[in-house]
């Protein structure tokens, strides 16, 4: 009986030990670092993740995103002597000569171009001062809010040139969105023409989890400059996940990225919260069977907090004219999800037109606690 209940004691010590492995978050080199859910914008871990820092040639996602969009891509493009002089990291671009700007892209993303950067910022922008107000225009159109650009490559040359691990995980998120982008990134290997030599340029990635070190990843950019040290950005997906981490001054990045994947693939994953359709068991007489959201509400979310979702449905209070089918508007009202009482998302709630849209099952969803209130009369009552 005395090594039964001893055995039991060492499994329930094992048992909370492993949980407290499994939980823990990861330890990383960087000292500014984040995790972020690539679709829903979740951020699953951060360290000082909003101080605003040097940033390196992680820089040049900004620069390959705004060439990509230019759609210019099937372009020749002169190399300028400013470009071919450009110090730092090069594709040694000679004055004079004329390159595809998407090989000046695929060269800026695998081997980190400076003289690269500078040729596509005068190319899309028409100089570099007019390619930086670009850069910053999409800064602030994706929400960067800590962030400024005053060079495309992200050498030391400027002070104002910084931004944050938050900021750059936004952009990466924004870009991956582009599949051109998401396409250049993963790339392990690109091969350019090369008219004034006898063999065609190659470029390997330099990022190595990409090439070697990390089956699940799908892209990213390294950078390193003396001042702001090691910095990385990458990206990753497993069974549908897909994950971005940022660290900012990290003597173990590639490490610091594959700790911070692990732990947001077993950590989390997405759960179908609301469904696109019609909206199941309204409790209003009036909106019951004739309300519906025209997209799933999908969520990153632990097991454990599953039970913490709810949904609060703001309607717009029914009116006389309403009950007799007139006049009634498009939008009645918003879904709002909640995580923990914090809000999470939200979305507009349609009233049922000539056509009913369709509702798909999902083998994911549960369901989430809900509620209706009602936000007043309409402007006809």
């Amino acid at each position: 009986m005395k090594f039964y209940i001893y055995y039991m004691l060492v499994f329930a010590l094992l048992f909370v030990f492993v949980s407290k492995e499994v939980q823990a978050e990861p330890s990383v080199s960087a000292q500014r670092a984040i995790l972020m859910d690539g679709e829903t914008g979740r951020v699953l871990f951060e360290k000082d993740a909003h101080s605003k820092s040097r940033i390196a040639s992680i820089t040049k996602i900004m620069t390959a995103i705004i060439a990509i969009e230019s759609g210019k891509m099937d372009e020749e493009v002169t190399v300028s002597s400013n470009a071919s002089g450009t110090e730092g990291s090069s594709l040694y671009l000679k004055a004079g000569e004329k390159i595809k700007l998407e090989d000046l892209v695929y060269g800026l993303m695998l081997r980190s171009g400076n003289d690269s950067a500078v040729a596509i910022a005068e190319s899309v922008g028409g100089s570099l001062d007019g390619f930086v107000h670009l850069m910053n225009q999409k800064a602030a159109e994706i929400g960067m809010e800590n962030s400024h650009f005053s060079n495309p490559h992200g050498l030391d040359d400027h002070e104002d040139h910084f931004s944050t691990a938050y900021d750059m995980a936004l952009l990466t998120k924004y870009a991956m969105e582009n599949d051109i982008y998401k396409k250049v990134s993963g790339t392990k290997v690109h091969t350019a023409p090369n008219p004034e030599e006898q063999w065609d340029r190659k470029w390997k990635n330099k990022n190595r989890l990409v090439t070697e070190l990390y089956k699940h990843s799908t892209g990213g950019k390294t950078g390193y400059t003396k001042l702001a040290k090691r910095t990385l950005v990458s990206t990753a997906s497993k069974d549908g996940e897909n994950l971005i981490a940022v660290t900012l001054n990290a003597p173990d990045d590639w490490n610091d990225h594959i700790r911070m994947f692990e732990y947001g693939f077993k950590r989390y994953d997405y759960k179908t919260v609301l469904e696109k359709g019609f909206i199941d068991k309204f409790d209003d007489e009036f909106y019951e069977g004739h309300v519906y959201v025209k997209r799933d509400v999908i969520m990153t979310l632990q097991n454990s907090e599953e039970e913490s979702v709810r949904i609060e449905y703001k309607m717009l209070k029914p009116n006389q004219e309403w009950k007799k089918n007139k006049n009634v508007p498009e939008v009645v009202g918003k879904a709002v999800i909640y995580l923990e009482d914090k809000e999470a998302d939200s979305l507009p709630v349609y009233f049922k037109g000539e056509e009913e849209p369709e509702k798909e099952k999902s083998w994911w969803k549960f369901w989430a606690y809900s509620m209706e209130t009602f936000l007043g009369v309409s402007r006809n009552g």
